[in-house]
């Protein structure tokens, strides 16, 4: 038993069998679902045409041809990569804090993104720039740019902290602390900010997987694919954690180091996925518990891959979910996470009471 998951490790039989089932099934799903997120949206295209327009038929409609290849292609990649990607960060700070409800933010790094953003869009006006340079700052790489050295700049105190201390529940505090300095500033920006600014503000905080552009995917997918392999390889580091730092040491883990490369590996990932989509709630939550009651483990060499293959999936069809497909109108998708997730959330809390009380 453990402060996570309360479910069995182990290497039972039936354990294997479930474990490659999933495995083969999880896949099938993403890759259907994938699927649906090409051909559904307001105009409806036919599978068989979304196929031929991928493997480059000429003869297909242009509209429909953009439409797949500037929209809906990259945004369904996009949303395979920031699930993915806050499954796995939601799965190392789990781990590392041994708390069932932290997430990928819980270090701050969203309310750092946050005020980066807030910074550029409701400061254009106060600064006297011009209506058509405001406009500017407030889209496309800018923001990107905005998000991520407000993530950088939290994520690098963290860091600097995370190489000085032993308790991760100070390293937690910290986090925590950066998170509620960096949201007043951005509360106080909001203040004194314009109407046009603070709905643009308030637009990026409902989080899209539509903003990415084929340009901007090529350094988003190698940030979460490089951050993803270095998560992935402290599987072993993650298993020891999970037990308590005394008895990592005991097997002869450098916490400290184990530590530091679990943050920067879930600071990229989760900060990578604000800059480019808006702060994504609740999927880092839900995620890696809806993997360990599926695998019945809370094995890291079980559970990365898994996360990464539910992560991708939830955060399709949530994307799914918020375009309405059949109709013109888009939910924002912060709305359809955490419609989905937070009963989960809701579930892990009332079990976990449950399991104490009955442990009492």
């Amino acid at each position: 038993m453990n402060k996570i998951g309360l479910l069995p490790t182990g290497g039972h039989p039936c354990l294997h069998r479930l474990w490659g089932l999933a495995w083969v099934l999880l896949p099938i799903l993403v890759l259907c679902i994938f699927a649906l997120e090409l051909c559904l949206g307001s105009i409806f295209i036919p599978p068989a045409k979304v196929f031929s327009i991928l493997l480059g038929d000429a003869q297909a409609p242009e509209s429909w041809r953009n439409i797949i290849l500037l929209f809906r292609l990259p945004r369904a990649i996009t949303a395979t990569l920031a699930g993915a990607a806050l499954g796995m960060a939601g799965l190392q700070m789990q781990t590392i804090f041994r708390n069932p409800l932290a997430d990928p933010f819980v270090l701050g790094i969203n309310s750092g993104a946050s005020l980066g953003v807030a910074l550029v869009v409701m400061s254009a006006g106060a600064v006297g720039w011009t209506a058509s340079v405001a406009q500017v700052a407030g889209a496309g790489f800018s923001l990107i740019i905005a998000s991520s050295l407000g993530s950088m700049a939290v994520m690098g105190l963290v860091l600097m902290v995370a190489r000085r201390v032993e308790s991760s529940l100070t390293l937690l505090i910290v986090g925590i602390m950066a998170g509620y300095l960096a949201s007043s500033l951005v509360t106080i920006l909001m203040h004194f900010s314009q109407e046009q600014q603070l709905q643009r503000y308030i637009g990026w905080t409902f989080g899209s997987f539509g903003g990415v552009t084929w340009s901007q995917l090529r350094i988003f997918a190698p940030a979460i694919l490089l951050a993803g392999m270095l998560a992935w390889s402290q599987a072993k580091a993650m298993n020891a954690l999970l037990l308590g730092e005394g008895y990592a040491r005991s097997m002869g883990l450098e916490v400290r180091r184990s530590r530091f490369l679990l943050i920067v590996s879930a600071s990229v990932l989760a900060g990578s996925v604000t800059a480019y989509c808006g702060p994504i709630g609740f999927l880092g939550i839900a995620v890696p518990h809806l993997a360990r009651m599926l695998m019945r483990t809370t094995d890291h060499h079980v559970l990365a891959p898994t996360v990464l293959l539910m992560g991708a999936g939830l955060a399709l069809t949530a994307d799914l979910i918020a375009q309405a497909p059949g109709t013109s109108t888009a939910l924002p998708l912060n709305a359809i996470t955490s419609l989905l997730g937070a009963p989960f959330v809701l579930g892990v809390v009332l079990r976990r009471r449950q399991v104490l009380e009955a442990g009492a």
